[in-house]
Parts: structure tokens; sequence; C-alpha cells
């Protein structure tokens, strides 16, 4: 078999394949055979077709046809073995199907035209002394008292309050029922219109601006229990509930009760309730320790991320299409992973027209994170960076003890994923070592810099959703 090879853009590689005469014609015959044993003609048994019939009732576009797809299947394997190519993916036919049925002769030559994909060259331009910036993120001690502090607000003791009206700070328990306010102009002897799922009975609600939409708890503050009154309010623009945002609210609002929180007292017996420390100052120093490590590691996530990005600025590779859609599947997959581990039905979720759209918007990604992965590997072939087997099995170790309950766990899988992290770590840090990243204030960056410097927080933590549904209607979200 004749092969020429033709490099193409996007780490492809194109084949002239020459199939000879005899092949053409041997394919061709096989595939009339095998018709000829299958195919159901009225009044003849099968295999006792005589050929004239078989070519006159099939057609012989129909018999070329599948006869081809067998020579370009077994050529383009063929050709592949026979050039050592290391293909990834599956090749792609580049002539015209349509044009290889009229030039196919059987008994003469046959020349296919096709595209392998092949892993892509990774050309470093610079990956040393790199020069860049990243924000700082330094330990904040109020985390600490803020943390103490929502703990004691868990366990706060409600307490009634008689004598004053409401104030910022209580509990309230309430009635009440929102309506659309009335524009300018409108009948004012209609009934308002009642504002879906904007009501409720025996609601408690902490008085706490954030809480609701803007209006509704400063028209609580001042009310005293049993008292009844129309409260203005309005949605903000934009709103979770578009057909709401911006839209003007009356609430009427019965005070049904009054409490105010008792805080317990922050000492050793407070830091035993909320933990397995003995004492309050062995709490604190633990908070401490745990914020600051966070803090650290932030920011040695800041430096690598502004590292690789800048990296990337170096780095030459024209990348094949195989492996682009191989990353969106993988990312694809990992979204679907993780909505369904949220509760959400995946198969009604992920419609063909989402997916597309979310293949399309992933590719981006997909290219940045493939770069990464090939000039992280590249610069540990150049520089010979490896493991050692104590360091890998030390980290398989480590995650198994961590994690007793695990059953079933694939220590093969384990170690493998153990082994592609530790490896990308110490090629970073590796390269942190000869390269200079300014550590700079946090929130420093311009927000263009803070974009190409950092990953989106995909998995930030969500609002605290509220405990009625009427509250999910009226509070903001």
């Amino acid at each position: 078999m004749k092969v020429t090879q033709e490099k193409l853009p996007a780490s492809q590689i194109g084949l002239e394949i020459e199939i000879t005469p005899e092949i053409t014609k041997q394919t061709y015959e096989k595939v009339i055979k095998n018709l000829a044993s299958t195919a159901n003609i009225s009044g003849f048994r099968k295999g006792k077709v005589p050929r004239p019939i078989l070519l006159q009732r099939l057609g012989t576009t129909r018999i070329k046809a599948a006869a081809l797809e067998e020579l370009i299947q077994d050529g383009i394997e063929q050709a592949v073995k026979q050039e050592a190519i290391p293909a990834i993916g599956q090749p792609q036919l580049r002539s015209s199907f349509e044009d290889l049925i009229k030039n196919y002769e059987p008994g003469k030559p046959l020349t296919i035209s096709a595209a392998v994909d092949i892993e892509p060259e990774v050309n470093l331009v610079q990956y040393t002394d790199l020069q860049t910036k990243a924000e700082e993120v330094k330990f904040d001690p109020e985390r600490v008292e803020n943390t103490l502090d929502k703990e004691r607000q868990e366990l706060a003791t409600l307490i009634p309050v008689e004598g004053r009206a409401a104030q910022i700070g209580d509990i309230a328990v309430v009635d009440f029922k929102g309506v659309f306010s009335k524009a300018e102009g409108e009948d004012e002897t209609a009934e308002p219109e009642p504002i879906p799922g904007a009501e409720a009975t025996d609601f408690q609600v902490e008085l706490q601006e954030d809480k609701f939409i803007p209006g509704f708890i400063s028209g609580i503050v001042g009310m005293n229990p049993e008292e009844t009154k129309e409260i203005a309010a309005q949605f903000p623009d934009p709103y979770a509930n578009e057909d709401l945002a911006g839209k003007a609210a009356t609430f009427t609002v019965t005070l049904k009760e009054l409490k105010e929180k008792e805080l317990p007292e922050v000492n050793d017996d407070f830091a035993q309730e909320i933990s397995d420390f003995e004492t309050l100052e062995e709490l604190r120093a633990s908070l401490v320790e745990r914020y600051q490590k966070e803090a650290d590691e932030k920011t040695k996530t800041n430096k690598q991320e502004a590292l690789l990005t800048e990296l990337l600025k170096h780095v030459e590779v024209d990348l094949p299409g195989t492996l682009i859609e191989q990353e969106v599947d993988a990312m694809l997959t990992q979204t679907a992973i993780r909505l369904s581990q949220q509760g959400l039905d995946i198969k009604n979720l992920f419609t063909q027209d989402i997916i597309a759209q979310l293949r399309e918007r992933s590719r981006t990604e997909a290219i940045e994170r493939i770069k990464r992965s090939l000039s992280l590997r590249e610069i540990g072939k150049r520089e010979s960076i490896e493991l050692t087997p104590e360091e890998i099995a030390a980290r398989v170790t480590e995650l198994l003890e961590q994690y007793p309950e695990e059953k079933d766990v694939d220590e093969d899988k384990l170690r493998s994923i153990v082994e592609n992290e530790l490896l990308t770590e110490k090629i970073i840090d590796w390269l942190l070592e000869r390269s200079s990243v300014e550590l700079v204030p946090e929130g420093s960056l311009s927000p263009t810099e803070e974009t190409e410097l950092t990953e989106s927080d995909a998995d930030a933590p969500q609002t605290e959703e509220e405990n009625s549904e009427a509250s999910t209607e009226v509070t903001e979200g």
C-alpha cells in the first residue's frame, strides 16, 4: 500500500492512501458474496440468487458503497499502522464519499484521502525567569470572632419581649400577605392583585434588613405586638423572580409575637459545647491556625495561577480537535456529576440544546486546561522532574487513612490520580523557584488582571435558604 503523508494544521497528519487493484477487486467480490447469502429476493432462496439478478435488484451503487466502507476503514487502519503514526481519536475521511463511488472501479487502484489527529508538539518559548503578580491573602483575625459570634447566634435562647416595640435584631412572629401596589391611574376601587407566594401565617423572621426586600423589615421596626400595619416595599431589579423585578408591593403585616436573643457567654463551657476543645483558648488557637492555613493556601494558589497564566503567554501549541472534544466531554461529565449529587434531574436538565450551548461555552476553558497540562508535562520531560515511589505511596497511604470509611477503593486508580497531582505540583514548584511572582495586596489587581490570574469560583457557597416558601418569594435571593 502506497501512503503519502502531509502535515496539516491543528496537529493533523493528512494521508493519501493508494489501495491496490487486487484489494479493490477482492473487497468488491467479498461484498457481493455476502449479499448473495443474506439478501431476501422474491423467487430465490438465500444464497441461490444469480449474480446478474443480485446486481440488477440491489444496484451497483449500493454494492460499491458497501465495498467502499470496508475499503476506507481497512485502508486507513492499515495506513496508520504501516506508517507507525501515533494517531489519537477517530480518523476523518477527507475525500468526498460521492466522488469515491464515481471513481471506484473494482480491479483498478483507488486513492483515499484522510486525516488523523496526533499528539501536538509543544513549543516552550520561555518557561523560566517569568515575571508576574499575584494577590496575597492575609489572615484576618476578625474571622475568628465572626465564627464564634455565628456559633453564639446558633445557641441563642429566644426570650419573649414585652413592653416595647420591635427593633433591629429582634425575632418577630408575623402573619403577612402581599399585593402589588397600584400604579398611578389604575382603578382605586379594583381589588389589588395578590403576589404569588407572598403570604404566610406564624412566620418567624429575624429583623435584619438584608433578609427581605427593601422596606419590609424597616416597616416592622417600631410595631407593637397585636398591631397590624400596611408596609410599602419594592422588589429590587434585577431579582431572582423576573416577574417581580422592580415592582412595588404592599404587605399587610400583623405582629403576633416579639422575641429577643439571649446569647451564651463566650467561655470554656461555650467552647466545649461547640467543639472538642476543653478551653476557649484552645478553640481560638485552632481557629487562628485554620484560617491562617487557608490564607496561606489561597496565596499559594494565586501564585500558581498567576504563573501558569504567564507561562501560557510563552507557549505555542496547535491543538487537535480530538483533545479539545475529549476535555469538553470530561468537563461536562464533571458538571453533570456535581449537579446530580445536588439532587437535580440531569436527564431533564441536559437537553440537546443545553448540551450544545455548554459545549460551546466550555471550549475556551478546555483549551486552556489542555495547554496547561501539555506545557507542564513537556517541562517535566525536559527537566527530568520525576516522583519517587515513596512519595506516591506516602500520599496514597495518607488519603486512605483520612477516609477509612470509604469502601471498595480502586487503589490503582487512586495511585494514578495521586501521581498526576503530585507531579503537577512538583513541576509548578520547580517553576516558582525559577520565576518571580510579586505578591500584591488582596484586591489591588485590576478586574482584567484578576480574571486572567484566577479561576472562577464555580463552587462558591450559596446563600442560605429561608425557612418558608413564602420567604423565598419576598426575600432577596
